[in-house]
């Protein structure tokens, strides 16, 4: 049977480009000519023509053809005329299956979060929309440029807000050569920060930060009246302490807080079951009560339910829960008010941890009492001390600080060490084996100062860059996932300068201030912990909301 294809016509649309057009009539060719080829084999049919509906481009036998068009790709249709009409449902479905080039869905954007931050910037965001690209040219939050921007996904980017001159609502754009430019109108609001923070003390689940002014505020849990607003109401979003005391400094526990006012004057609120509060009572309070004694303190810190101080001499006093001995007088009684630390030690500080309690000398000699189970006391040993006892190694340590069940310190010449529990790699030393002494922390980091939490641990560079190590499974590492990765220090996402860092000995989240005195939080956030309005955990910094 003598076939014979009179002409072969497509049809484009005027967008089509001249590069597209030669790669869909090859292809189409192909295609028609394994229809030529069947219909010959059947000797059913001849094709006569495939043509469109508005322009032709012929193609004789040869293959030779002529696309003038250049304008982005588009579709063609066909129209299959044959004899006897049994081929054309299988030619049409050949074609349209061979559409060639298609057009790259335009990039969107659906929402930001957080979808707010101060004007001074540093909120690290998460971006979500469709279709971008790998490549993304930026992304425009106003009229600046988001920083340490990560492409996640084709529908999930991160990085960091600008600061901005203005307060208000604005765009959200993202740039891309490959799909266009998607904007989010009004998706991000900047607003004015009313304080200026000078310090944040983490609890278990709360969290409480100090005003330039000495005013408290504190938000998260409040079961126990650890907000100190005169409620057990949980707060999403800082609010103030009720009482309107100044204070110098603050610091948090389990289910309690503390502060100091600056006249050295102690007052506690929230849980008291143990005597944390140091009143002389067991009953807890939703505003802050005086500590008995009359002592001036220089310094305060909250552990598990026990608290402990500085007097202005140097003296050490604890208070509260003391089942292992970490109060520090020799016994394991409880105490409802201030009792002396055995031993006649002039502290420089004193940190309580979750059940153990450390502290440095004067002369730079560490120190630790109370629960020794996984070697959290440093001296070699797991055997509970109820007074001091040298931590080995003879270091001389600037500062230290104690997690639930694990020590840190930063030495005069600024190495880390830690010392005790070590399941989550909270001693960052690259492994999870316990360790009774005092290991340095692998990475070489020079730090400043260091703060321990439940089972993981943070520091600062003296130029505020922090990093932060161990366990990680809600984002309290601030490295941008919650990876189990934390066996050595990773940095903190979002390229902030913080002037001190806290993570408490019972938490799971962390918090800094900034050089600016914007405060920050990221991590465990099921009660608001965070500050930042929300209950969902954060794997990157997030700003608190100013009150």
């Amino acid at each position: 049977m003598h076939l014979h294809v009179t002409t072969i016509a497509l049809t484009f649309s005027d967008s089509l480009t001249q590069a597209g057009a030669d790669r869909y009539v090859a292809d189409h060719l192909l295609v028609i000519a394994l229809v030529i080829g069947v219909a010959f084999l059947l000797r059913r049919s001849t094709i006569l023509s495939i043509s469109g509906a508005s322009q032709f481009v012929s193609v004789p036998p040869g293959m030779s053809h002529d696309v003038p068009q250049s304008h982005e790709p588009s579709t063609a249709g066909f129209l299959i005329r044959s004899l006897d009409g049994l081929l054309c449902a299988a030619v049409v479905a050949a074609c349209s299956e061979g559409a060639g080039p298609q057009p790259v869905p335009p990039a969107t954007v659906s929402g930001v979060s957080p979808n707010n931050g101060p004007q001074g910037g540093g909120t690290a965001v998460t971006i979500t929309g469709a279709n971008f690209p790998t490549t993304i040219d930026s992304v425009r939050v106003g009229t600046g440029r988001l920083s340490a921007l990560v492409p996640v996904s084709g529908s999930l980017l991160r990085g960091t807000i600008p600061a901005s001159a203005t307060a208000g609502a604005v765009d959200v754009t993202v740039y891309t050569s490959a799909a266009g430019n998607g904007t989010c109108t009004g998706c991000f609001t900047y607003h004015v920060a009313t304080v200026t923070w000078t310090s944040v003390a983490t609890g278990s689940n709360h969290t409480c930060g100090l005003t330039s002014g000495g005013s408290a505020y504190c938000w998260g849990y409040n079961i126990d009246g650890q907000l100190g607003d005169g409620s057990t109401t949980d707060r999403w979003t800082p609010v103030a302490v009720s009482g309107g005391l100044s204070f110098q400094s603050l610091t948090a526990g389990f289910g309690y807080t503390c502060g100091l006012t600056s006249g050295g004057a102690a007052y506690c609120w929230g849980r008291n079951a143990e005597g944390e509060l140091g009143d002389g009572s067991t009953t807890d309070r939703l505003s802050p009560v005086a500590v008995s004694g009359g002592l001036s303190f220089q310094t305060l810190d909250g552990g598990g339910y026990h608290t402990c101080g500085l007097t202005s001499s140097g003296a050490p006093y604890c208070w509260g829960w003391n089942i292992a001995g970490q109060l520090g007088d020799g016994s394991t009684t409880d105490q409802l008010t201030p009792v002396a630390v055995s031993g006649g030690l002039s502290f420089q500080s004193l940190i309580a941890g979750g059940f153990h309690t450390c502290g440095v000398t004067t002369g730079g000699a560490a120190y630790c009492f109370g629960f020794n189970g996984y070697g959290q006391l440093g001296d070699g040993s797991t055997t509970d001390r109820l007074t001091p006892v040298a931590v080995s190694g003879g270091l001389s340590f600037q500062t230290l600080t104690a997690g639930r069940q694990h020590s840190c310190g930063v030495t005069n010449g600024g190495a880390s060490y830690c010392w005790g529990l070590n399941d989550s790699g909270q001693l960052g030393n690259g492994t999870t084996v316990d360790q009774l002494t005092p290991v340095p922390v692998s990475g070489g980091l020079s730090l400043q100062t260091v703060t321990a939490g439940e089972r993981h641990t943070c520091g600062a560079t003296s130029a505020g860059t922090a990093s932060c190590w161990g366990r990680n499974d809600v984002g309290q590492l601030g490295d941008g996932s919650t990876i189990i990765r934390g066996l050595t220090p990773v940095a903190v996402s979002g390229g902030l300068s913080f002037q001190s860092l806290s993570a408490g000995a019972g938490s799971n989240h962390t918090c800094g201030v900034t050089s600016g005195g914007v405060a920050y939080c990221w991590g465990g956030n099921s009660f608001g912990a965070l500050g930042d309005g929300s209950q969902t955990e954060q794997n990157t910094p997030v700003a608190v909301v100013s009150p």
